[in-house]
């Protein structure tokens, strides 16, 4: 019966992760083989899809994701790997679709959401 052997640890340092064609998906920085610091993924052609930091293999502060048309998709802070703080989300027009906080992984205060002509369409309060 053949087995299939363990996947490498990655080293220490910086590295580059690829699509199965070879193309770059991802490079950042390792530490005890896990992601640790700067990292920014890639769409198959070429443009940025995500960049943000990892602590110990788990996202951590400040992350942004990029629609593969270009533009923001949404952006946010994650905290002991869960989002915590400001967020806001796009719609496919550049518009603001919503924006508001997290605390700890769940909503909080207040929450305004926006139609793709960027008009206010809910206002919510999260407690």
């Amino acid at each position: 019966m053949a087995t299939t052997p363990p996947s490498p640890v990655p080293p220490d340092g910086p590295g580059t992760e690829l699509f199965t064609d070879g193309k770059t998906s991802g490079e950042g920085s390792y530490a005890g083989g896990l992601r640790q610091g700067a990292w920014r993924f890639y769409y198959r052609n070429g443009q940025l899809k995500a960049a943000g930091s990892y602590l110990a293999g788990e996202l951590d502060g400040y992350w942004e994701w990029h629609r593969e048309g270009g533009g923001f998709l949404q952006h946010g802070s994650f905290m002991d790997q869960v989002q915590d703080g400001e967020w806001t989300r796009y719609h496919s027009t550049g518009a603001v679709l919503d924006h508001g906080w997290y605390a700890r992984g769940r909503k909080t205060g207040e929450w305004v959401t926006y139609g793709p002509d960027g008009v206010e369409t809910r206002r919510k309060t999260y407690r």
